[in-house]
């Protein structure tokens, strides 16, 4: 891994920390949010200016130089078996290269047949992993794959429960058998999951993580069942995490604006948008999400269980006013 120790100091009040051996203009980025933008500019400062005059500096670290650019840890997951749903794309397909990189066996399983494409590329790469075509809503999908990384690989030690259904409008537009496909794969797929796995996981000592969304704290227009199913799976996180310790841990993660295929039907005005919402100025990428469920389902998440982390860029604390 590359040198994650911080040089730490304090100048004009403004702590500024930087990666040894990283440059400042690659590891720290000067804050562009629009209230600072919106500073009028100081003669003799460059034509910028900045709250509090020239010298108020404020500097943001890019953690996801910790995130995305960090090699995975080589053999973190050796002898550790994951069971990734939602994986033939985005957050799952990159969690999947992710556990597979630092040793993991991993089954796919997905409603998409590219979830062998994604297996097919780990298995090229010197990794093990075998796709399972199947429904998370279905309890014999289920029972399949348990039997599945039985046979393969020896059993279960790490569950990512990844899969999601999304159909975007308000809630007196969303039919009653939208409102259940949404509930049914992001959040009963998970229960059946757990209700499956879970006690294995325990005595095995093994880890859940569950991605939830920045939707399960912030309400945005169209997505109502979403919501609702991301807000009940940190409580079903927290949950999960009380019944089934010591023996296994369970976490989740609140992924904010991500670039999955999911952006694809979000046009250039909408994702600048959301750009302009972050604290780090930018969309944050699947790898990113695949880094932090890596160390919430490893040992060096030890001490770690019903949490939940966001990563979503700093969207979830920038805000325009008061």
């Amino acid at each position: 891994m590359r040198p994650a120790a911080l040089f730490c100091a304090a100048w004009q009040g403004v702590a500024i920390g930087l990666p040894v051996g990283r440059s400042t203009g690659q590891a720290v980025r000067i804050g562009r949010s629009r209230r600072r933008r919106a500073a009028a500019a100081t003669p003799g400062n460059g034509g910028r200016s900045w709250p509090g005059g020239p010298l108020a500096v404020a500097l943001v670290v890019d953690y996801s130089y910790f995130m995305s650019n960090a090699d995975p840890v080589s053999g973190r997951f050796t002898g550790r078996v994951a069971l990734v749903t939602g994986g033939a794309s985005g957050i799952g397909a990159a969690t999947t290269r992710r556990l597979s990189a630092e040793g993991a066996a991993v089954v796919i399983i997905d409603v998409s047949a590219e979830g062998e494409t994604v297996a097919e590329r780990v298995r090229s790469a010197g990794g093990r992993a075998l796709f399972l075509p199947g429904d998370v809503r279905d309890e014999r999908t289920w029972d399949r794959a348990a039997e599945a990384a039985e046979e393969a690989f020896g059993g279960t030690d790490i569950v990512v429960n990844n899969a999601y259904a999304l159909d975007v409008a308000p809630a007196h537009e969303t039919s009653p058998a939208s409102w259940d496909r949404q509930i049914g794969v992001s959040l009963t797929g998970v229960f059946l999951g757990a209700r499956r796995l879970l006690p294995g996981l325990a005595a095995r000592g093994g880890a859940m993580v569950i991605t939830s969304s920045v939707h399960a704290m912030f309400g945005l227009p169209g997505r109502p069942a979403y919501a609702a199913a991301k807000g009940g799976l940190v409580s079903l996180s927290r949950q999960l995490a009380v019944e089934y310790g010591p023996g296994a841990r369970v976490n989740c993660v609140l992924p904010g604006p991500i670039l999955t295929p999911a952006w694809d039907r979000v046009d250039e005005a909408d994702r600048a948008r959301s750009v302009r919402a972050t604290v780090l100025d930018r969309l944050g990428s699947p790898d990113e999400v695949a880094a932090a469920i890596a160390f919430l389902a490893s040992p060096d998440a030890s001490y770690i269980t019903g949490a939940a982390l966001t990563v979503d860029g700093g969207w979830s604390v920038a805000k325009d006013s008061a």
